[in-house]
């Protein structure tokens, strides 16, 4: 019964958007061909599309899952930390730099606050906000503008990555105000 629940749809988007992970990095760093950074923003818009459906699919079909909870998250960060690792590498300028720091170290933090929460049955406290939605949109957004590399979409994507970052830093501290009053607690 338990393989019934891992393989459903919303699990099966998730997992692919695992295996895209490798076909992003690959084509990044293939050697130069035409359309090669549309192509690779194409894999991280179709990455960051089952995203948004696994959700919306787990939901609507009533096919939530431990292991989807589990690895979705898992999921968007390790897709959006290659992303901004190729960022880096084909912008390698403060102005890219900055921001890839800020939203991973984000998502280590949240990550770590969200497990310790668990084990003090306080998950809920510390549970995805309508900021943090945002944020994501801002993020996905920015990253997969950057990475087509056009001149006239880079504006846009700075600014985007620019809005995510503001984003990032202020729904970390929705979630750290949250869980200040377990977090600031004496032993």
């Amino acid at each position: 019964m338990a393989n019934k629940h891992l393989w459903n749809i919303p699990n099966i988007l998730t997992i692919m958007r695992v295996l895209l992970i490798p076909v992003l990095v690959l084509l990044a760093y293939l050697p130069a061909f035409p359309w090669q950074h549309g192509l690779t923003a194409g894999v991280f818009v179709l990455a960051a599309i089952t995203d948004w459906f696994d959700g919306y699919l787990a939901r609507a079909l009533n096919q939530s899952s431990a292991f989807g909870r589990f690895l979705d998250p898992v999921a968007d960060k390790l897709m959006v930390a290659a992303a901004l690792v190729i960022l880096v590498q084909n912008q390698p300028t403060i102005w890219v730099v900055i921001p890839a720091i800020v939203i991973i170290s984000r998502e280590i933090t949240i990550s770590a606050l969200r497990e310790w929460m668990a084990e003090l049955g306080k998950r809920a406290n510390v549970a995805v906000s309508a900021i943090g939605k945002w944020k994501t949109t801002a993020q996905m957004s920015a990253i997969a503008i950057l990475l087509v590399q056009h001149p006239l979409l880079d504006r846009i994507g700075y600014v985007l990555l620019y809005i995510a970052v503001i984003l990032t830093i202020w729904s970390m501290l929705i979630y750290l105000k949250a869980a200040w009053p377990d977090l600031s607690k004496a032993d």
